[in-house]
């Protein structure tokens, strides 16, 4: 069998089974997605599509990803450590190459049909497209293949893996949803009598608060009102490796449509929150959200956002929810569970490389938290 990849700069240039053979496996590797990632992708980032074939049929795709942190301040606070950080981020790291999406958390790299090629021969190619995007391409300071679970790790065990570092930062909250959860009362009846009363006390302090769906025309209205929101806790992160283009979400509204869900919260009329999910078949990935960060404390917005993304699930019947490796502990309140997740990191300097670990250690602080167990 004679396995071969192409590299594509843009979707147009994408095979015309491409959705038929990977997208339907996978909405983040759709060209619908890769239509958003093409118009609205973050100011700092260039994407390309890599197709791969057995003999002449595609059998799988993958998506990789350039950040350039020239021009951008990874570290967002202004403190004195972030400023060290960010000469130290700049030193080594001009740009990364990503074998997946930095925009979110998971496995949505690739996806190759396995009954046509070896998970080995698979791992194999993407190696090789990886080398040829930094010969052919542009040269990388770092190249890294993120958010893969444990048991996958063994894939990586071959020779030409073994100059990457592999890392596991913070991990990814999921909510596996319960076959017998029929109903959110169904869910929050699991809870113990402390959680059930956090959680009516969170109900109670948004009455009065409006909770729309958006369509797209809605979307397209708001767009600068959950720009300005989204900011607020973007620019409020510690971390952050791009920010999204001023029309984003308008943008992933018109592709991705019915498969990308937007809710906004009213007050008086006034839009004060916002948060959207990506429906990707059985699973809800969480995507970004805003707040006005004067009410949020009061009304207890982005817990009750993230009680209304579970009823979302739940009245649904999804399987899961990922809600990604963010706000860790108040993530554990509503009851996802943590599933540490690793990558490979590998700095082209081989210098450098050789204090990979070290380096990557001083920029990745661990972070420090508490699971909770809401469920009786």
């Amino acid at each position: 069998m004679s396995y071969t990849f192409q590299i594509f700069g843009s979707v147009k240039e994408l095979p015309t089974d491409w959705n038929e053979i990977i997208g339907q496996q996978n909405i983040m590797l759709s060209e619908e997605y890769f239509h958003v990632l093409e118009e609205s992708k973050p100011e700092n980032m260039k994407c390309f599509f890599v197709g791969f074939f057995a003999n002449e049929t595609l059998i799988g795709g993958a998506l990789f990803q350039y950040l350039n942190f020239i021009e951008h301040k990874t570290f967002q606070k202004d403190e004195v450590l972030c400023s060290v950080r960010n000469f130290l981020a700049k030193k080594f790291t001009k740009d990364v190459m990503i074998l997946g999406n930095n925009m979110l958390t998971g496995q949505n790299g690739f996806y190759f049909d396995t009954s046509k090629i070896h998970t080995d021969k698979a791992m194999s190619l993407l190696n090789d497209a990886s080398t040829t995007l930094q010969s052919k391409y542009r040269r990388s300071s770092l190249i890294i293949f993120k958010d893969y679970q444990k048991p996958f790790l063994k894939n990586f065990d071959e020779r030409k893996f073994k100059r990457f570092f592999r890392f596991s930062v913070q991990p990814n909250m999921i909510l596996n949803i319960k076959p017998e959860w029929k109903a959110f009362e169904n869910y929050a009846d699991d809870f113990s009598k402390k959680y059930r009363a956090r959680l009516k006390s969170a109900k109670k302090k948004l009455e009065g608060i409006q909770k729309i769906e958006l369509d797209f025309e809605a979307v397209k209205m708001h767009q600068k009102e959950m720009n300005v929101l989204y900011q607020n806790v973007a620019e409020n992160a510690p971390f952050n490796t791009f920010f999204l283009t001023n029309h984003h979400f308008e943008n992933i509204k018109q592709n991705l449509q019915e498969n990308f869900k937007v809710f906004g919260y009213f007050s008086d009329d006034k839009l004060i929150g916002f948060y959207t999910l990506i429906i990707n078949n059985q699973d809800i990935d969480t995507y970004f959200l805003g707040y006005n960060k004067e009410i949020q404390k009061e009304k207890q917005i982005y817990l009750n956002m993230l009680f209304d993304m579970t009823e979302f699930g739940i009245t649904n019947q999804f399987k899961r929810i990922i809600f990604g490796r963010t706000a860790l502990e108040i993530k554990s309140t509503i009851g996802a569970e943590p599933v540490e997740i690793f990558g490979l990191i590998k700095h082209n300097n081989k210098a450098i490389n050789t204090f990979i670990e070290k380096i990557f250690s001083s920029l990745n602080p661990k972070v420090e938290w508490l699971q909770r167990k809401p469920f009786k």
